[in-house]
Formats: structure tokens, C-alpha cells, sequence
């Protein structure tokens, strides 16, 4: 018998092991800010053309953080397990599945999208006409042992990925890689404004764009970020409490401005994000973590002939992208890895933008 082979029935017997296991943990929301580490039955058997994951860790979002604290706009039922963004095992296979293989380390996308609409259909799955919800927000997500999902929502994990690594994949550079190539189409030796750059989107933002050869300004809450972000490769750091960004940027740009803005903080950025960019200049946003509206000067847009472009989640071949950056050595930068029962602390960290990086959490 090949190791392989071994490994294969190995992971096999686990995975029949665990379907007979009464109980699992789940980490669930149970009310707004309270989350609890929760005993639950284990999934059932996979179905046709489903694959169950055993999952190994978990990449937190500000998503996390909105479903977390309770927003107006989440139709859901409590409670709910959270966790939209992960990376695991497969531990068993439903039937008619043979794209995947058991012991295959992999992520999952979290958007239970149709997979038949013509968005679906042509590789544009975060604009699915019949999305079921956000795993994680709207319905039961990945904070567990073990979770069935459909297979087409399967990416395989590189050889040389990290776990750890392979749970931002999903999410977090995902979301970058979608927001700065599909949509602002950022161009080698192009300037561009990171906001947040001490964010987990913000940090790739940064490693993605000077990995092509662009001039990165960022902004950053503190000094030691401003350190952090310099290390990262950052050509201009700004921090935001004791100087004014947009009249930075159009000093240091001899007051001709950015090609691109990555914009995801909301109102408290976005206008003076505005100001920051080039006659035909584009700005891509994705968040709006300070506020959901905001007033635009209309004469500022049309004459500058601003572009902006609203970007929402990523798809599944960006996903696929992001994780061939990281086999390519562009990996995530990780503020801190936590257990199960540190999420809600961990959880907290973020909204109160300590972080510099992603939170990872370890099952």
C-alpha cells in the first residue's frame, strides 16, 4: 500500500470517525456581541456533489465584526455560527464529486451563489442573481469542526500554502485582487493611495501593488504602523491623527494626485480620498467601516472625470488568483493568531483597529 494510499483510508476513517462523533464545537452568535463555544451535532454524510470539510483555521474580516455587533441590514436567524472565511481539510466526499480528493487541503467560498444564473455562468460569481447568503452573516458559517458544503465552491491549496496563509485567501485577498485588477485595472509604475494600510485588505493592497512596481502612498493610525507599513514596501506613510492626508499626497505628487485610490473606510476618508486623485484618476471601493453615506461634490466628478467603482466580494478565480500569489511567495501579513475561545476578544481587537493584518483563528 502507497502512503498515499494510506493517508487516503487514514482520512477516510476519520472522517467516518467523526460522523459517528455525538458532538462538535461551534463557536455561535447567540445575541449581538455575545458569542459562545457551543456543543452541536456533527453534519451529516455529504451529499451528491457536496464535500465536507474538516476545517483548520479561520481568517477574521470586518464582516465578521458587522454580523458580530448586530447591522439592520443582515437578515438572519439567531443563533448562527459564524466564521466567513477558512481554510481546512477534506474529510469526505458525497457522491458524483471527483474533482476533489480526501486529505486535500483547501478554502471555500463563502457566498452560497446559484452557480446557474448567467452571472454564475460566466465567472462572475459575486454577482449572483440568486446568492443564498454570506456563510458566516446571513446563514451558518465555518467556526466549526466539520461543515458540508457544495463542491464547486472548492479551490485546492498550493503545494507550500500555509493553512494560516490559505484562510485570507477567500476574503481578504480575494477582495484585493478583485478590487485592484478587475475593477481600478491598477497598472505597473502606477501611483496609488492605500487607506488603511495597517488593515488586512490594506496590507495586501500594499504587497500587490509594489509587487508590480507602483508607488504606494498609505495612511496608518500611529507610528509603529507607519513603521510596519514602510517595511512592507510603502513609498509614502502617512498618519492620518496628525497630518491631512489629501494634502499630503498633493505635495508629495506635486498637486497632480494618485492613479488609484483603495478606499474602504467610508465618509471619514472618501472625499478627502476624492481629492487625492489625478485628473481621470479612479478610486475602488469595498467598505464603509466609519458610516454608510456620504456627500460627493458632482462638479469635482465630472470635471476631473473621476472613475469610481463600487466592489463587492470577489470571485471564485480570484480566489484561485490569490492563492497562486501566495505559492508565488506574496503572502498575508498576520497580526495575531488566536483560539477558538479568544475569537470574541479577537473580534473586539479589529473593531478597535489595533491590528495590523489579519487576526487568524486556530482550530
Amino acid at each position: 500500500m502507497s502512503a498515499a494510499t494510506a493517508a487516503a483510508d487514514q482520512a477516510r476513517s476519520d472522517a467516518a470517525g467523526a460522523s459517528r462523533s455525538p458532538r462538535m464545537r461551534a463557536l455561535t452568535l447567540v445575541a449581538d456581541r455575545r458569542i459562545e463555544l457551543l456543543e452541536v451535532a456533527p453534519p451529516p454524510p455529504p451529499g451528491p456533489g457536496e464535500a465536507q470539510l474538516k476545517i483548520g483555521a479561520i481568517g477574521l474580516n470586518h464582516i465578521d465584526v458587522w454580523g458580530w455587533r448586530g447591522m439592520a441590514f443582515a437578515k438572519r436567524k439567531l443563533p448562527l455560527v459564524v466564521g466567513v472565511e477558512a481554510a481546512g481539510v477534506i474529510a469526505a466526499l458525497g457522491p458524483g464529486v471527483a474533482s476533489l480528493r480526501i486529505g486535500q487541503r483547501v478554502v471555500a467560498y463563502g457566498a452560497l451563489t446559484c452557480g446557474t444564473c448567467r452571472a454564475c455562468r460566466e465567472g462572475r460569481d459575486n454577482l449572483c442573481e440568486n446568492v443564498g447568503g454570506i456563510m458566516g452573516f446571513h446563514v451558518d458559517g465555518f467556526a466549526r469542526d466539520r461543515v458540508n458544503v457544495p463542491a464547486r465552491l472548492v479551490v485546492p491549496v498550493p503545494d507550500g500554502v500555509s493553512l494560516r496563509d490559505a484562510a485570507c485567501a477567500p476574503v481578504a485577498f480575494a477582495t484585493v485582487v478583485h478590487m485592484l485588477f478587475d475593477n481600478a485595472k491598477l497598472e505597473p509604475g502606477e501611483s496609488i493611495l492605500v487607506q488603511a494600510g495597517g488593515s488586512g485588505i490594506g496590507t495586501a493592497a500594499i504587497k500587490m501593488a509594489k509587487a508590480i512596481g507602483c508607488t504606494v502612498f498609505t495612511t496608518v493610525g500611529d507610528d509603529a504602523k507607519a513603521a510596519k507599513a514602510k517595511a512592507l514596501g510603502a513609498d509614502h506613510v502617512i498618519n492620518y491623527r496628525s497630518e491631512r492626508f489629501e494634502g499630503v499626497v498633493r505635495k508629495l505628487t506635486g498637486k497632480k494626485g494618485v492613479d488609484v485610490v483603495f478606499e474602504h473606510v467610508g465618509p471619514q476618508t472618501f472625499n478627502g480620498s476624492l481629492l487625492c486623485l489625478k485628473k481621470g484618476g479612479r478610486l475602488v471601493t469595498c467598505g464603509s467601516t466609519s458610516g454608510q453615506a456620504t456627500n460627493v461634490n458632482l462638479f469635482q466628478l465630472y470635471t476631473q472625470q473621476y472613475r469610481i467603482f463600487g466592489s463587492f466580494g470577489a470571485s471564485l478565480r480570484n480566489v484561485r488568483e490569490s492563492l497562486a500569489k501566495m505559492a508565488d511567495g506574496l503572502t498575508p501579513v498576520v497580526d495575531t493568531e488566536v483560539s477558538l475561545g479568544e475569537f470574541e476578544q479577537a473580534l473586539a481587537r479589529l473593531e478597535s483597529r489595533q491590528v495590523f493584518g489579519k487576526i487568524i483563528v486556530a482550530f
